[in-house]
C-alpha cells in the first residue's frame, strides 16, 4: 500500500528548471532511494515533499490526502545531525515534541523508552560532544522518528544521513537502521550519492538524472532483507551496480 505519492512535480528557480515531471511512490515499510549526481535536483524534490517548497506543477499525497506545500506532514533529516551542543541528548531528541507544544517533562517521558530501541541507553544525560558520530546519527534519527509518530505519519525523508561516517561505522548503522525500520514500521525515502549504500539498503532505487532532473530508471532490489552479510561481494550485487553505473555514465555523456 502506498503511503506517499509524488505526481508530476516540476520546479524552477530564476527561470531555470531544476526538476521536471517527477513521479514516485513509497509503500508502507519500504526504503526507497533517490540516487544521482550532484545538482540533479534531489534536495529540491525533498523540500517539495516536506512541504518546504511549493512545486510549479504537480502534487504530493500522504495516505491519500493532498499535502502539497504543507510543512510538518513528514519528518525530514538533513545530512548533518544538527544536535544542539548545549542540550543533553535526551533534550535534543525530545526537541520536536517541545516544538509541537509539549511540556518538557512529558516530552522527556515519551522519548526515554525509545533510547533502548535506538541503541542510545546511557546517553540521556550526555552532551553531543561526549558521544561518537554514529551515536549522534542515531540520536538525530530518533528525533526525526519522534516527530513523525507525533504527527501520526511514519514517513521519514533522510538526506545523506550517513555520508560523514567512516566505512565500518556506516556498515554497522546500515544494519541497525534496517532493523529499527522493521521494528517501528517506518517508511523511508533516502537520498544518497553512494551506489553501494543504495543497493544495500533499498527495496527500490529511483535514478534521478539530467538537468533538469528527471527520473529515468527504477531499479527493484530483489535480494530479501535483512541482506546477507556477503551480499556486496556477490555477482548479483555487481550486476545492480553495473546497471546503475552504465545508466548514470550514459546520461552524463549524453547531457554534455
Amino acid at each position: 500500500m502506498s503511503v506517499l505519492k509524488v505526481e508530476g512535480v516540476s520546479k524552477s528557480f530564476d527561470s531555470e528548471k531544476i526538476i521536471e515531471n517527477i513521479s514516485l511512490e513509497l509503500h508502507e515499510g519500504e526504503l526507497v532511494s533517490l540516487l544521482g549526481v550532484s545538482g540533479g535536483g534531489k534536495t529540491t524534490l525533498f523540500n517539495i515533499i516536506a512541504g518546504l517548497s511549493i512545486p510549479d506543477e504537480g502534487d504530493v499525497w500522504l495516505d491519500g490526502e493532498k499535502v502539497t506545500g504543507q510543512a510538518g506532514t513528514v519528518s525530514y533529516m538533513l545530512q548533518k545531525d544538527l544536535l544542539l551542543p548545549y542540550r543533553t541528548i535526551l533534550d535534543n531528541v525530545a526537541l520536536p515534541l517541545r516544538v509541537l507544544g509539549m511540556k518538557k517533562k512529558e516530552a522527556r517521558q515519551i522519548a526515554v523508552p525509545y533510547f533502548a530501541e535506538f541503541g542510545l541507553e546511557g546517553t540521556e544525560k550526555k552532551y553531543p560532544a561526549q558521544i561518537s558520530g554514529g551515536m549522534k546519527q542515531r540520536a538525530a534519527l530518533l528525533r526525526t522518528y519522534l516527530f513523525s509518530i507525533k504527527r501520526g505519519k511514519k514517513v521519514a525523508l533522510l538526506d545523506e544521513p550517513f555520508s560523514a561516517l567512516d566505512m565500518l561505522t556506516k556498515q554497522a548503522i546500515h544494519e541497525w537502521y534496517l532493523d529499527v525500520m522493521e521494528k517501528i514500521q517506518l517508511s523511508t525515502i533516502f537520498v544518497t550519492h553512494d551506489i553501494d549504500e543504495a543497493i544495500l539498503l533499498s527495496d527500490r532505487i529511483y535514478l534521478l538524472t539530467g538537468k533538469p532532473g528527471v527520473i529515468t530508471k527504477e531499479i527493484v532490489i530483489k535480494e530479501p532483507k535483512p541482506r546477507r552479510k556477503d551480499f556486496h561481494l556477490t555477482e548479483e550485487f555487481l550486476r545492480y551496480k553495473r546497471t546503475i553505473l552504465e545508466h548514470l555514465s550514459y546520461d552524463f555523456v549524453e547531457k554534455r
